[in-house]
């Protein structure tokens, strides 16, 4: 393997990686959205099954996450294809580093030990990855 092909690795390692975390994600989003009782682990956590306007909130995340783990793929090198013009793929990747940042901290710090446990180190592990793709060269 050529030193450039080395270097290629970790970024789509890492952008693999995150998008199968946004996927879990995009799976437990639907499932909240389809009023499957895991609100413990949302929003809180402050009750199982989540009110109307959580459901629908799910709902439009799970779209939004989908989009955004294209960004990742396409940012890693993996897709040719994102929802956003090329050059706007890099700084759409920084947002999200700042958004997985602010993230992990608010994962660190919610009233539910079940989401705290759940979330806390997904949105860590996506925030490392993140930081990965978007400093590839």
């Amino acid at each position: 393997m050529e030193k450039t092909e080395q270097a290629v690795v970790p970024v789509r390692v890492a952008g693999l990686v995150v998008t199968a975390l946004i996927g879990a994600l995009v799976v437990f989003q639907v499932l909240l959205a389809a009023g499957v009782p895991w609100g413990r682990a949302a929003y809180g956590g402050a009750s199982a099954e989540l009110p109307a306007n959580l459901r629908t909130t799910s709902a439009i995340a799970a779209v939004v996450w989908s989009l955004l783990a294209l960004v990742v793929l396409r940012r890693a090198g993996l897709t040719g294809w994102s929802p956003l013009p090329g050059e706007w793929v890099r700084p759409a990747a920084w947002v999200l580093v700042g958004l997985f940042a602010v993230a992990t901290v608010l994962n660190a710090i919610p009233p539910s030990a079940l989401e705290r446990a759940i979330w806390f180190p997904v949105s860590a592990l996506m925030l490392a990855g993140t930081l990965v793709v978007v400093l590839r060269g």
